[in-house]
């Protein structure tokens, strides 16, 4: 077993225990971070890879009430895995953060990336708090709860895999997987202080995940550390999907998008990562960039709003009083667009994913995956905080699904306080990206 990480076969029934025991005496820490904890189904599953690996060589497993085969040898045996709770898991509801599809019909087989993850022999442990239909980049939930920040209590965890995120901040998950629309897994991993990845949209199976917006949505884990984020990423990737194509060692800083409005703390942990790169040989330039210039202009709103509109568009009509007014409010804009105007947002996009790819060439864009702290819970109390601190938060992270990027947030530590480091490479690039950022990762703990 790969000792390097923090799950074994052997471990993972007593921390699972350690688990179950704290959320049963309600602790605060863990409050509203699930939503469904897959308490017997995982017993049993950690249970038989702890009986197989004290056995190994001496016959074969017993066989498994529960999906997955616990008489293989993979790094991910024993990890312990939470899912988003918009990924179909059998035998479990899956609501999206909702409550007009809390009452559905449980899930009859995995999603893929659930699936795979089974296979590897990591075990599924629960739902995951989120974002009414992922439609947020801050996390909250009025209707199941939104859980505390890991390292900033008192502060939002970030969306919209809020519950994810903590998950693996406070150690009891090694893995969330998760879902990114416009930066769902970097904003909160950001926040909470770990790894967050967005591979390249067709490199993850969608299946059997509810969708936000089939334009934007990637599949993609949260993780400790860049290593695990590998690990993770090349056991849910389509096994079609290629190894892909390589990066230069040299990073663009864009001057005329996402680098204003940063607070002081950001900032300053941003210079670090710029001089601790630059010491380490990476080429830094500072330039503007037009396709960036465009992307200001492009009504990306569009996208979320008439597509998750399309996919619940009959809950939206007949139960609206069970939406996140929040959430409705912003799937309403829907009706102010026309389907030319729709097909006008289409063409600008694909124009403007031809334009970044001639500028970037394989250089990665670099940048703070947001420009802010995480904010305390009462300055999001009125709708209009809410609206600019979520528009805030979303601004960097969304290039990379708007542009059909892979993007990778790592943690940033300097003086203390924890921000997002963002690295964005073109589609097709997931491995070489995970690569560079595990270089860059060992450079900043240095």
């Amino acid at each position: 077993m790969n000792t390097d990480f923090a799950w074994t076969p052997e471990n993972a029934a007593r921390r699972l225990e350690q688990l179950h025991d704290r959320l049963g005496q309600d602790d605060p820490v863990l409050r509203h971070v699930f939503t469904e904890v897959f308490d017997e189904q995982s017993m049993t599953q950690a249970r038989q890879l702890h009986g197989r690996s004290t056995t190994d060589g001496a016959g074969s497993a017993p066989s498994s009430g529960v999906p997955g085969d616990t008489r293989i040898s993979h790094p991910l045996r024993g990890a312990l895995v939470s899912v988003k709770d918009l990924f179909d898991v059998k035998g479990y509801v899956s609501a999206a953060g909702s409550r007009f599809m809390s009452h559905c019909a449980p899930a009859q087989s995995d999603a893929p990336a659930v699936r795979r993850l089974r296979e590897a022999g990591a075990i599924i442990i629960g739902h995951t708090s989120m974002t009414e239909l992922a439609y947020s980049g801050l996390g909250l939930n009025p209707h199941h709860g939104t859980p505390d920040n890991a390292i900033m209590p008192g502060r939002i965890p970030g969306g919209s895999t809020a519950g994810g995120a903590v998950s693996v901040a406070l150690g009891v998950a090694d893995i969330a997987l998760g879902t990114d629309t416009g930066g769902s897994l970097r904003i909160p991993a950001a926040f909470n202080g770990i790894v967050g990845f967005k591979p390249s949209q067709s490199a993850v199976s969608r299946e059997g995940c509810k969708s936000l917006s089939r334009s934007l949505d990637s599949v993609g884990p949260m993780t400790a550390s860049v290593a695990a984020c590998s690990l993770a990423f090349n056991c849910i990737r389509d096994r079609s999907e290629e190894r892909g194509s390589a990066i230069d060692p040299e990073f663009i800083v864009p001057d005329n998008y996402g680098m204003d409005d940063m607070e002081p703390e950001v900032a300053r942990a941003f210079e670090h990562a710029i001089s601790t790169l630059s010491a380490g040989g990476y080429i830094i330039s500072t330039r503007s960039l037009a396709s960036l210039r465009s992307l200001a202009n492009l009504a990306a709103w569009h996208f979320a709003a008439v597509e998750s509109r399309a996919e619940y568009d009959e809950a939206y009509r007949t139960k609206l009083d069970l939406f996140d007014p929040r959430v409705a409010s912003r799937m309403a804009r829907a009706d102010t667009v026309t389907a030319v105007e729709y097909r006008k947002t289409l063409n600008q996009r694909e124009r403007l994913i031809g334009q970044f790819r001639t500028e970037m060439q394989s250089k990665v864009l670099l940048m703070p995956t947001v420009p802010i702290l995480p904010p305390p819970f009462d300055e999001l109390l009125d709708d209009d905080s809410y609206a600019r601190i979520n528009t805030q938060v979303l601004r960097n992270p969304s290039i990379a699904n708007v542009l059909n990027c892979c993007s990778i947030s790592l943690p940033l530590c300097v003086g203390g306080i924890t921000t997002g480091l963002m690295l964005t490479a073109q589609a097709n690039s997931d491995q070489a990206l995970l690569d560079m950022a595990s270089r860059i990762e060992s450079l900043l703990a240095s």
